[in-house]
């Protein structure tokens, strides 16, 4: 009988909060590490269980206490995200977000040096939430592959800010913590130091790391590390870019005051190379104040609530509200979730060389190229300007070298609606104008008036949708007008001069009557 019953019987769920329990992820020091899943949103998150007893005679409350208030200022994409924290009498409960690639010193001891740019990407990534916590007066400290985690689309996550000190104006810190190959000149030496500069130190070991496979600075015998370290030669690889090498050395300077800040290497040429705009955003994009109504109207189903109670807990700030919480645990979802369908992206379109199409009227046919319209990144279009630069050279190579102008100004639409609203908006604007267009793929069509008669030539123009931010879309206008005129003879430039004005002019009416047509 007893046996029937323990048969039957299930394993008794475990229960934190609003959050289910599930496997073990790992066992630290302090405590283990549990998958868990908030009941509700049925989002995963991780859950680090902290034992009160064991942080009190390792004496580690104050790296601890530390760990919480710092995670708990921050949003950033590639930061863990503290959720939630809640005590009980004998353990503390860090909610937490939940990353399932490992960390990255297993990525680089599984694959050895990595290719330039799978190491740039990473590196643009780390140096994003360095930034973002200089920014916050938070220097880490104990910055190492071991405390960089990877999401399942191999996305950095920062994490361990146990060793994180704010920064006061004025103040040095003077402390000599985290890991010795990692660890700067000044800290090993037991100098006073600002903060900023030992996080620069610890990001160029890592990017050497990306790179070789391998340590700049390293010995077991650690008087024999420390005096490599204080030294600060290292081997430079002849397979390296001589650029990132000259960055390399920039970072690892003994001299604090001659290394590199962050604002040296965002503008340095080898980091700017296929750089995202999110992780750089300007003042507007980075306003956190704009409030997501579907997340709102979610949370609303989920709880059974009014909106205007989940407008009040987020503007409260209380960090313990559950409404608060499942909104932000809707809102990183969602982005991991956008995250994850960009990553599967394996081709992009360059605009500024598009293949030789036909036309035909009102082509609505969907395409399969690309299920989302692309970012615009400075890079990106950098290359396709280069690209059009040298098919446009002539044999003599004459232009070759010549620098390219990125344009200042583009002419558009920006938007908030959803990707596939908008382009089906277009679609209904140029069906009642009467327009013709191709789709080279469900965002970027090419457009023309049709022909009043045979000796008018074609006005054609570009529509593409770009993704500006995390919820905007611009909605591109190019001239195609002239891409296929041969260039004039000296006897008819003035004709020519003529039927580009003509040409323009056509642009910018087709343009007006579709906006007009859009607002309506």
């Amino acid at each position: 009988m007893s046996s029937e019953k323990s048969q039957i019987s299930p394993q008794p769920m475990v229960k934190i909060g609003h959050y289910i329990l599930g496997q073990t992820l790992g066992v630290g020091t302090f405590g283990k590490v549990k998958i868990g899943e908030h009941q509700l949103t049925k989002h995963k998150v991780a859950v680090k269980i902290l034992n009160r007893q064991k942080i009190k005679s390792l004496d580690v409350v104050g790296k601890i206490r530390r760990e919480i208030q710092n995670l708990k200022l921050f949003r950033h994409p590639h930061i863990i995200k503290l959720y939630q924290v809640i005590s009980t009498p004998t353990d503390i409960f860090m909610i937490m977000e939940y990353v399932s690639g490992g960390e990255l010193f297993d990525y680089i001891v599984k694959h050895g040096k990595l290719k330039e740019y799978e190491a740039r990407r990473f590196f643009q990534q780390i140096i994003s939430g360095v930034d973002y916590c200089h920014r916050h007066m938070i220097v880490h400290r104990d910055l190492k592959p071991e405390n960089l985690l990877l999401d399942h689309n191999l996305h950095v996550k920062i994490a361990d800010f146990g060793l994180s000190n704010m920064m006061m104006d004025g103040e040095f810190l003077r402390t000599s913590c985290g890991s010795p190959n990692y660890a700067a000149p000044e800290v090993i030496s037991g100098k006073l130091y600002a903060g900023p500069e030992v996080d620069i130190w610890s990001c160029g070991v890592i990017l050497y790391a990306l790179l070789c496979g391998t340590l700049p600075f390293d010995d077991e015998h650690v008087p024999t590390l420390f005096r490599k370290i204080k030294s600060g030669i290292f081997p430079i690889p002849d397979y390296l870019n001589k650029s990132v090498v000259t960055l390399l050395c920039l970072m690892l300077q003994i001299d604090p005051m001659k290394r590199a800040t962050i604002e040296d290497i965002k503008k340095h040429e080898w980091f700017q190379k296929d750089l995202p705009a999110y992780l750089f955003p300007s003042p507007v994009e980075q306003d956190s104040s704009v409030i997501d109504t579907d997340a709102v109207h979610e949370v609303c189903e989920k709880f059974g609530v009014k909106e205007s109670e989940v407008h009040n807990a987020l503007l409260s700030g209380d960090p313990h509200d559950q409404l608060g919480i499942a909104y932000h645990l809707i809102i990183d979802n969602k982005r991991i979730a956008d995250e994850a369908a960009k990553a599967e992206l394996k081709d992009f379109y360059v605009a500024s060389s598009p293949p030789p199409v036909s036309f035909s009227p009102n082509d609505l046919s969907p395409s399969p190229v690309r299920p989302h319209p692309e970012r615009i990144a400075p890079a990106l279009r950098d290359r396709a300007m280069s690209s059009l630069n040298r098919e446009g050279t002539s044999e003599s190579g004459k232009a070759a070298g010549t620098p390219i102008k990125r344009a200042k100004w583009h002419l558009g639409i920006r938007s908030q609606s959803k990707p596939c609203d908008i382009m089906n908006e277009v679609y209904r604007a140029m069906k009642i104008l009467n327009f013709e267009w191709r789709v080279i793929n469900p965002y970027h069509v090419r457009v023309r008036r049709k022909k009043v008669n045979t000796e008018n030539k074609y006005t054609k123009m570009s529509l593409q949708l770009y993704q500006v931010d995390y919820k905007s879309y611009l909605l591109d206008f190019k001239s195609l007008s002239n891409e296929e005129d041969p260039l004039p003879m000296d006897g008819d430039i003035m004709s020519y001069q003529q039927s580009t004005g003509h040409h323009t002019m056509e642009f910018f009416e087709m343009c007006a009557s579709l906006i007009t047509q859009l607002a309506r």
